[in-house]
């Protein structure tokens, strides 16, 4: 019996770090990092039963999902925040968990059809975040549907949306409280991820690595010329 082949494209290095924990080994698992490979001729060579995308930087053709089975793993419990930025948007909601759900990709934003859901804790700062949700996806949500197979069904509830922050809203001017600090710090601070800052005339600071200390907000500070 020939072996089916499954395909993992992502970019983040806590993805690719559990790729080669969980299934460089085996020989019929194919990772992808770049977009140039992200061809239908390349797929069809390899011919996947699955492509997964736990994280991808790049819109997904429909040329590729169309002729292959493509799951994305959200952070939401969808159809509840739909859209960009879903790790920052529940934060700063005051969420404290979520559900990552797998998802068909089809032709509308994270409106495919769903084949399981896993909840997930927001502690932390984002990197320990992402990286608690990697785990899940890569020791558990990809091995369940890779070995059950199960048919994705259609989205249920109230739909809400959410945008894509942009990075001038990292700007920590209009938070009011050490504890809103402490949130808008943490959900920024993720490598490629725009920290929060604070600017003068001449000066941009930059934060990262937030503690709460009873009354009191602990930070590494970075300063640059503007």
């Amino acid at each position: 019996m020939v072996s089916k082949t499954y395909i993992i494209a992502t970019i983040r290095p806590w993805n690719i770090a559990n790729f080669h924990k969980y299934f460089s080994a085996k020989k019929n698992y194919h990772l992808i990092q770049n977009k140039s490979e992200m061809t239908v001729e390349h797929l069809r060579r390899l011919h996947p039963r699955y492509i997964f995308f736990p994280h991808w930087s790049w819109i997904i053709s429909e040329e590729i999902w169309r002729n292959f089975e493509c799951v994305v793993f959200h952070m939401t419990d969808l159809p509840f925040g739909r859209g960009g930025s879903p790790l920052q948007n529940l934060i700063i909601r005051g969420f404290k968990n979520t559900k990552i759900s797998a998802i068909r990709v089809s032709d509308g934003m994270d409106t495919g059809n769903i084949y399981l859901k896993r909840p997930v804790s927001l502690k932390g700062s984002a990197e320990q975040i992402y990286a608690r949700l990697s785990q899940i996806v890569f020791s558990d949500m990809i091995p369940h549907i890779i070995k059950n197979e199960p048919t994705p069904t259609p989205q249920t509830g109230k739909i809400t949306l959410f945008k894509r922050r942009l990075p001038e809203e990292s700007n920590l001017e209009p938070v009011k409280t050490i504890s809103d600090a402490y949130d808008f710090i943490r959900m920024l601070d993720a490598p490629e991820y725009p920290k929060a800052f604070l600017q003068t005339k001449g000066l941009r600071f930059e934060f990262s690595k937030a503690r709460l200390r009873k009354n009191k907000l602990a930070a590494q500070v970075e300063v640059y010329e503007k």
